[in-house]
């Protein structure tokens, strides 16, 4: 029985931190980090200011074909891929976002990776860490409660309770608290209203936390957070009523980049999370930038498929942080594939050549979309025990025809050692490679609505957007009101091309209609709602929480 990711984490011989900060030459004084234990540290600001002359590594883009409800292992890879290109003498650092608790105890589970490609430790870095999810909790909750009070007090700005646009967040799956109703007794009956909650990484603190490029910037944008409109229709900033600068002074120690460990004792540095649909889904840019400095090879990922994430985290990420990627790596999986060639979720595990062979539509989608960037792109088979010999040949065979590099990878089973292949590839690739050749899908300059257009004809091939009148008025204000130069957000199934979740493969000439926009004018982005999505998840009817438990030990089970 093979053994499970808990089980090879708690066997991980970790070195203290100090040790794995020593791989990538921080000096072990009180200057250059802060132990938060013997296993996890915080990089002081000080001494990532002296670093800003040093130059930049190669950074590298780990990203997806269109997922499982399981997802392909994408966060497995990028550990895997740092292991490996440290396997072959080259200084790597794996740059990850930090897991939720909505997912630990729902669905998927956590986000330390799996088998011998982890982070570790990795119950604290799946439960609590260090405490950055509840300090951006309670800096989103102080600005709700401000906005209250304020009502309460008398309300100076003229605030229309019918309009205020910030929820209330919670770091946890529960559907009960979407929609709720507030101030319904006690001395505030008087100020009955409509509220409700999202899941903290849907917080539009917890994007500018991740777009922030010091706590100076973080405090302008927090003040700049649009909360409400007025009885005239007029936007009303968290600025003013004051609340950038307690909200920054709860986020004065989580800003600063957490460095732990992966089980082979390289290091990882973990930090942020922003919710991949409503959000850019990357880690936090000072983590990325501080990272480029300390290591030769920065390993980093986004959120869900390359259509959602990659596009984000060029069009956003790379656009406001000034970075260019040098190669991005397109994980596959043979299961994924299959079911884009129509197997069912129950038959994937059985071999099925003409399924694979169908499903290579949505493989080909996604390289060709890497390429509109001016990036490289390689593509990493993340193995399953389950996969024939006669699939991994079939689909390493098909890239190769195509031109595109591909390699097979064991970091599952083998740590490193699955990835040296792969990580040889991609130092290649990162060698050879023109940060020049970079481009954004669209322009700065470009209208809002023609941004939209732009990825959903060139990415998702749709035939055309659509909206009510209300939406595109709504883009036309965000225009007048200075914001027409922001990059767009889609926010839509992660499960598809199309906005049906169930339309597999690579669907083309579809309609994508857009539901609403929101302006996050802290982040410095426009949401485009396409289709259902949900900021507060619900839990599913056998949650992960249901098996977590400690046993006679004292010791963590069932977590993954």
């Amino acid at each position: 029985m093979s053994k499970t990711d808990i089980q090879i984490a708690r066997e991980a011989k970790m070195k203290p931190i100090n040790e794995v900060l020593e791989k990538i030459n921080v000096p072990d004084d009180a200057a250059s980090f802060s132990p938060m234990g013997r296993h996890i540290a915080k990089i002081n600001f000080e001494y990532l200011e002296k670093l800003e002359d040093k130059k930049n590594g190669k950074l590298i883009l780990v990203t997806a074909i269109t997922p499982t409800p399981a997802g392909e292992g994408k966060t497995t890879v990028s550990v895997g891929l740092s292991d490996g290109i440290n396997k072959i003498g080259k200084k790597s650092i794996v740059c990850l976002r930090e897991p939720s608790l909505g997912p630990s105890f729902g669905m998927k589970g956590g986000a330390a990776g799996g088998g011998y490609a982890q982070v570790v430790p990795m119950e604290q870095i799946n439960l609590h860490f260090t405490g950055d999810f509840h300090a951006i909790t309670s800096a989103h909750n102080l600005l709700s409660a401000l906005i209250d009070n304020h009502i309460y007090w008398g309300n100076k700005l003229n605030i229309d309770d019918k309009k205020i646009v910030w929820k209330r967040v919670m770091d946890m799956n529960d559907r009960a608290l979407r929609a709720i109703n507030i101030n319904t007794k006690g001395v505030a009956k008087d100020f009955p209203r409509e509220d409700g909650f999202d899941i903290t990484v849907a917080s539009e603190v917890m994007a500018i936390f991740c777009l922030s490029n010091n706590l100076k910037d973080l405090e302008k944008r927090i003040g700049n957070i649009t909360i409400a409109y007025n009885k005239n229709n007029e936007p009303v900033y968290a600025k003013d009523l004051n609340a950038q600068g307690p909200m920054t002074v709860l986020l004065k120690e989580a800003i600063r980049p957490n460095v732990t460990q992966t089980l082979e004792n390289n290091p990882a540095i973990i930090h942020g999370g922003p919710f991949a649909n409503i959000a850019h889904g990357c880690n936090s840019v000072i983590a990325t930038k501080a990272a480029l400095k300390l290591s030769d090879y920065v390993v980093t990922e986004a959120g869900f498929g390359a259509d959602l994430g990659a596009e984000k985290f060029m069009n956003i990420k790379c656009r406001k942080a000034n970075l260019k990627p040098s190669c991005v790596v397109l994980v596959a999986t043979v299961r994924a594939l299959k079911m884009h060639g129509g197997v069912e979720k129950e038959n994937l595990k059985k071999e099925n050549m003409e399924a694979l062979k169908k499903g290579l539509v949505n493989l080909e989608r996604h390289i060709n979309n890497v390429k509109k960037f001016g990036v490289e792109a390689i593509v990493a088979i993340n193995h399953f025990v389950m996969d024939t010999e006669n699939e991994i040949k079939f689909l390493k065979e098909y890239c190769e025809k195509i031109g595109i590099k591909v390699s097979k990878c064991t970091h599952w089973a083998d740590g490193g050692e699955g990835t040296k292949e792969l990580a040889s590839h991609v130092v290649e690739i990162c060698e050879n490679s023109n940060s020049q050749n970079f481009k954004f899908l669209y322009e700065e300059k470009d209208k809002l609505w023609n941004k939209i257009e732009k990825i959903a004809k060139e990415i998702y091939k749709a035939s055309k957007i659509t909206a009510e009148n209300n939406v595109k008025e709504q883009l036309e204000t965000f225009e007048k009101n200075g914001y027409g130069n922001l990059p767009v957000c889609i926010a839509k199934t992660q499960y598809s091309f199309s906005v049906d979740p169930k339309l597999k493969g690579a669907p083309s000439d579809h309609e994508i209609p857009i539901r609403e926009v929101r302006l996050s004018s802290g982040a410095e982005f426009v949401v485009v709602v396409c289709g259902s999505i949900m900021t507060m998840p619900g839990l599913p009817r056998v949650p992960a929480a249901n098996s977590i438990k400690l046993n006679e030990k004292g010791e963590i089970e069932g977590l993954f």
